[in-house]
């Protein structure tokens, strides 16, 4: 049986992924909060775009969900829960707290639907080609139901445990991310300062211990104060916010966490919130 899908949230991420969908015959719907930009997408993909979330939900198996914010998944399953029918898989792309996503499944519950928290790695570039990671909490057996829809744009599937493991999982995955970021970012800007050739430099980097997927994939972007890639880093410091409190209940060090958090709020001020995270750079240069 098709999955008939809706796809909520057509950011930078939820757009591309919303296309693999239609290659993969299972979108029937979209909706985004700007309605006009669902319109268009729906018209573009030819699927519909329902003017209420009431509508949307109805005639779907799986709806999924990539917006910006804890409150937004909530207000957003409290829009579908009484519209969706027993059986319904509602996916959150989102990244959030665990909690959060435990509440959004406990809403569902009660109405014979299922929550999987599915949280995704790859930025824009994972999104467009169709190769993400995704982390997934929840019920095996209710992923192995929507493992379609996932592996539509996903290279890696990975169910961790029950629903909120895939968020915590997203939280340690953006500690990382974010301390790559701090590294790459002050060696690069050394390099630069000691006059080295950025065309040999990063290969060399790369092909020993130091390689990662940053320095291979935003190297070379930061070196020519282009940042208009990938990851905007106002929502690095959105996603540090929620990983914050999660490292605070866990009692564990939040050191990276902190400085990541205080340095991309002082590139906020300055302007850069829509840069990639790659724009940490500035702050790492000689002043």
């Amino acid at each position: 049986m098709t999955l008939k899908t809706a796809f909520i949230g057509l950011g930078a991420m939820g757009a591309p992924m919303a296309k693999h969908l239609k290659q993969h015959g299972l979108l029937h719907a979209v909706a985004n909060r700007t309605h006009a930009k669902a319109m268009a997408l729906a018209r573009e993909l030819g699927v519909v775009a329902p003017d209420s979330l009431a509508e949307l939900a109805q005639p779907c198996d799986v709806i999924a969900l990539c917006v910006t914010a804890d409150a937004d998944v909530i207000n957003t399953v409290e829009a579908l829960a009484p519209h969706v029918k027993p059986g319904t898989i509602v996916i959150d792309h989102s990244t959030v707290a665990p909690d959060t996503a435990k509440q959004a499944a406990a809403r569902l519950h009660p109405i014979g639907a299922h929550f999987l928290d599915a949280p995704v790695s790859g930025g824009v570039e994972g999104a467009k080609s169709g190769k993400l990671s995704i982390m997934v909490g929840g019920d095996a057996a209710v992923l192995e139901r929507a493992r379609p829809v996932l592996e539509a744009y996903a290279l890696r599937i990975t169910h961790l445990g029950d629903v909120g493991a895939g968020q915590a999982t997203k939280a340690v995955n953006q500690v990382l991310v974010a301390g790559i970021a701090q590294a790459v970012c002050e060696g690069l800007a050394l390099g630069e300062a000691l006059g080295l050739d950025p065309e040999r430099l990063i290969p060399t980097l790369g092909a020993g211990a130091a390689g990662n997927w940053f320095l291979d994939k935003r190297g070379a972007t930061m070196l020519k104060n282009e940042f208009s890639v990938g990851f905007k880093l106002a929502l690095l410091h959105k996603d540090l916010g929620i990983v914050r409190g999660i490292a605070e209940k866990a009692g564990t060090s939040r050191e990276m966490i902190e400085r990541s958090l205080a340095d991309y709020a002082e590139l906020m001020t300055q302007g850069h919130g829509d840069d990639d995270i790659s724009g940490l750079i500035r702050l790492k240069r000689r002043h």
